[in-house]
């Protein structure tokens, strides 16, 4: 029989490279952690393995278990992969390559080695409709509905299985995309439809294109998995409504995912960021540098004023991925709300080679969860960052995550000494210390992105950081740019999938507007407020949220005249145009350096509809022993390329308390191993917590 603490509880699981993390809320506060290794062929088999595994350590039944978050990397992995659908895509006659011209622009001015990725429509499936609409929404030429047809024979003919529908101007008028959808599904029935009005009823014909083929690519995947997820968790007695981790720090709900997945392609880093500003709430820091590094990749975001940066478009792309507002032409472009996210190729997994120029690179190739690191003992001979960690001293060189994963220290010596020690001439321990310098330096290339190249001083925020590997390397990496404070998170190693749990439902809205500030009618624009805070309530409502858990939050997309781009501002209706011209031009000079003196164009009404509910509270956190237990004693570790080995403290992260921890001092958890290196202090902080003080490296003065 459940006791009645045991009903209501609630499920995180977020999907990464190496482990399949999973989190079990229950409403008095306590908090279970499992890590599951990944399994890449099937995600959904790790995804089950961990809650299964979960439910039997907790004894709690599947029944009690009333909602399940998801954070997937299927979206994400699809398009690196290149593994989505035959996609087709029905445009105007005369823009069928807008797709592959893009912006005309390279991520690198100087990069002449770079290459653009390949369109994810081939040429010859982008097919020509006849028809126009004007900017102003009339109808040009009316849509032949014959071409149309033709277009559908001749998608079957292929073998396409989903459809992109992006004519010109349908933002302002989609009357021909959804004539043109209907006369598709009537000839193909089989195949998958995303009309562009759908997925981004927005102006630039590009983005708009691009995002619709994003959509569309990753619909026959998506749908697929969400659907046999469902049914696998119906299998094991859990019958709860499942919620997708989006890409703007928010939930939405499973039909939403099957039918835009295109807003869950930052599905698993967004639910670490909205945690963090949950839990910066908590501990009192309101602007934070987010640190997230796993076994493949590392990530970084900002959260300002205790909110998450947030952009309205960014380009997914394999090497450092970055929303930033001044790099585009580099990945596929995703138009819509996201977390202001920089990632890089450079984990616990991250395999350590010499080039072709006898240079020592990490990444961005992973040795992921299968076969994992060499001291994983399953196959794989080359070293990792994990190795590297591990040949220092600064890893338990017999188990991982609580012991459930056996590790061989003697492999990772081997790997480093053949595949970089040897090559390069190098001592052992100075192998890895430049493995590891590498990883650092790499990382910290995330960081800048979200902080310097964004005109923010790192020096003057506190960094926060989880994931398996970051409390690892979160003071060298904070070290390389002046940060002085770094604040681990609890359950650090499983913070993103326990951050899901913290975050709101958002399903996010719009509506063109184009016309100038000084002549926006206040009364038309009351009206589509109205309209699209009625759409707002009755998705949520869908989704289970009532008036009462409804917040609507309203911003405006604003622009100087003759620009192309805008910048979106926050406001509380009524609309008043002159404060939101003042509010517009500050933001203006704090992201570019200075304001223009020209008349302003509103450009796109926006609406976040929040749904609130029960969440995950960092101020009653109440963690199982399991999840704080670690080894205690000494061990010798190698802080410093060329010093002697340093005796150094073993602790359980349980035994850190408000008495400052000297180091050097290795705090062990089930999740994740925190290094306080010499010179510097860890102390208990607010909500479980540990906060470490950077003093000069090496403890010199």
């Amino acid at each position: 029989m459940l006791s009645t603490p045991d009903r209501g509880a609630r499920i995180g699981v977020d999907v990464g490279g190496t482990f399949t993390d999973v989190v079990l809320a229950l409403p008095d506060g306590r908090l279970y952690v499992n890590k599951t290794s990944t399994t890449p062929t099937d995600p959904g088999e790790g995804v089950l393995a961990g809650i299964a595994a979960i439910l039997e350590q907790t004894g709690i039944e599947a029944s009690a278990i009333v909602e399940v978050v998801h954070g997937t990397t299927v979206a994400s992995n699809t398009i690196l992969q290149k593994a989505g659908a035959r996609t087709g895509l029905l445009t105007t006659q005369g823009f069928r390559d807008v797709l592959e011209i893009g912006r005309i622009r390279t991520p690198g001015m100087f990069d002449m080695t770079w290459r653009k990725p390949e369109p994810l429509v081939p040429r010859r499936w982008r097919l020509e409709a006849r028809e126009r609409i004007g900017a102003d929404g009339s109808i040009v030429l009316a849509l032949d509905e014959d071409s149309v047809h033709a277009a559908a024979q001749t998608f079957l003919a292929e073998g396409i299985e989903a459809v992109a529908i992006c004519f010109i101007n349908s933002y302002c008028n989609a009357g021909h995309e959804r004539r043109a959808a209907e006369i598709l599904a009537q000839v193909a029935p089989q195949i998958l439809l995303t009309a562009s009005c759908d997925v981004l009823p927005e102006i630039k014909e590009y983005e708009r294109t691009s995002t619709a083929v994003v959509n569309a690519y990753l619909l026959p995947k998506m749908r697929v998995y969400l659907s046999r997820l469902a049914d696998r968790l119906a299998a094991l007695g859990i019958h709860a409504p499942v919620q997708v981790m989006a890409s703007n720090g928010g939930m939405i709900g499973l039909d939403t995912a099957r039918m835009r997945p295109v807003f869950a392609v930052g599905s698993g880093p967004a639910g670490g960021v909205a945690g963090s500003a949950r839990l910066g709430q908590v501990t009192g820091d309101s602007d934070l540098i987010v640190f997230d590094m796993g076994g493949t990749t590392a990530k970084a975001a900002i959260i300002q004023d205790g909110q998450p940066s947030l952009v309205t478009e960014y380009e997914f792309r394999d090497g450092i991925s970055s929303p930033s507002r001044f790099t585009k032409g580099g990945g596929y472009m995703l138009k819509v709300p996201a977390v202001d996210i920089a990632e890089v190729g450079s984990g616990g997994g991250s395999i350590a080679r010499i080039d072709a120029g006898g240079l020592l690179v990490v990444g961005p190739e992973s040795a992921g969860g299968d076969p994992g690191p060499a001291c994983y003992a399953r196959g794989n001979t080359v070293p990792t960052v994990t190795d590297a960690n591990m040949v220092l001293g600064l890893l338990n060189p017999t188990a991982l995550a609580g012991g459930s994963l056996k590790v061989d220290a003697a492999l990772s010596l081997e790997a480093v000494r053949k595949h970089v020690a040897a090559p390069l001439g190098l001592s052992l321990e100075d192998a890895a210390h430049g493995i590891r310098q590498v990883a650092n330096a790499n990382m910290a290339r995330a960081l800048r992105a979200v902080t310097v190249e964004r005109g923010l001083d790192p020096r003057d925020m506190t960094l926060m950081v989880f994931g398996g590997g970051g409390p690892l390397h979160a003071v060298d990496v904070a070290r390389l740019l002046g940060i002085r404070r770094v604040l681990v998170s609890p359950v650090a190693g499983v913070f993103s999938a326990a951050g899901m749990l913290s975050a709101d439902c958002v399903q996010d809205f719009v509506r063109p507007v184009m016309v100038p500030l000084e002549r926006a009618d206040p009364a038309a624009v009351a009206t589509t407020l109205a309209s699209l805070a009625t759409e707002g309530r009755e998705v949520l409502a869908r989704e289970g949220y009532g008036d009462g858990q409804a917040v609507l939050r309203f911003s405006v997309d604003l622009r100087f005249m003759g620009q192309s781009s805008q910048l979106t501002v926050p406001f509380a209706p009524p609309f008043d145009a002159v404060a939101l011209g003042e509010a517009f031009g500050a933001l203006y000079a704090e992201t570019f350096g200075y304001r223009p003196e020209e008349a302003m164009e509103l450009v796109n009404l926006r609406l976040a509809a929040v749904g609130t509910g029960d969440r995950l509270q960092f101020e009653t956190l109440r963690l199982d022993a399991r999840a704080l237990a670690g080894a205690e004693g000494t061990r010798e570790v190698s802080f410093a390329r060329g010093g002697p080995k340093l005796p150094t403290r073993l602790m359980a992260r349980d035994a850190v308390t408000a008495e400052p921890i000297a180091g050097p001092a290795i705090i062990e958890s089930y999740d994740t191993t925190i290094v306080v290196p010499p010179g510097c202090t860890a102390v208990a902080a607010q909500a479980g917590c540990i906060a470490i003080t950077i003093g000069p490296e090496n403890g010199d003065a």
